[in-house]
């Protein structure tokens, strides 16, 4: 049995809940989310708590709760602190701008990378070398993070590229004579 879907979620004070059916609602003071959870998982919002456990003892049932509790107390956090995920761009020449409401990207390419930023995502660049991808949800800022990684993932002679902050890249030596 999962030990993460057996803890129940708080739901902390300024954050309203709801659940309707298998619809999870949260609203807080950075804005509203929801999570609609699989059949197999039952949920209960009872005295300040969402509540979640396997509606059978069927594997799948078994392996699918513990992540619906993971995406509830994703959505409490989100709605209350919201994420953020750094980035950093090692190599010469190698720089990020904002262009009004897009990203620049000068990644070594014959042309400047442009990228358009979604809906519900707020992106900084407080050097030329950094980028701060924020926002309320979870998977949106973790994937947006992980589109901009994609134009120029690090390489492991030298290092340059896109890479998280703190990520660590495995060197290799080069060609020996």
């Amino acid at each position: 049995m999962s030990r993460i879907g057996k803890k129940p979620v708080a739901v902390p004070s300024g954050v309203t809940a709801s659940v309707d059916g298998q619809t999870v609602k949260m609203k807080g003071p950075k804005g509203q989310l929801q999570f609609i959870v699989h059949d197999d998982v039952d949920v209960k919002f009872e005295s300040g708590q969402v509540k979640v456990a396997p509606r059978s003892e069927t594997k799948r049932a078994r392996s699918l709760y513990g992540t619906a509790r993971a995406q509830i107390a994703n959505l409490v956090e989100g709605v209350t602190k919201g994420f953020e995920k750094k980035l950093e761009i090692t190599g010469v020449g190698y720089r990020a701008a904002m262009q009004g409401k897009n990203l620049q990207l000068a990644l070594g390419y014959s042309h400047d990378v442009v990228y358009q930023i979604p809906e519900g995502i707020t992106i900084a660049v407080p050097k030329p070398t950094e980028i701060t991808v924020t926002g309320i949800d979870s998977q949106r800022v973790g994937q947006v993070a992980a589109e901009i990684r994609a134009y120029r993932p690090p390489e492991p002679y030298k290092g340059k590229g896109v890479k998280y902050a703190g990520e660590f890249i495995f060197r290799k030596e080069g060609k020996k004579k």
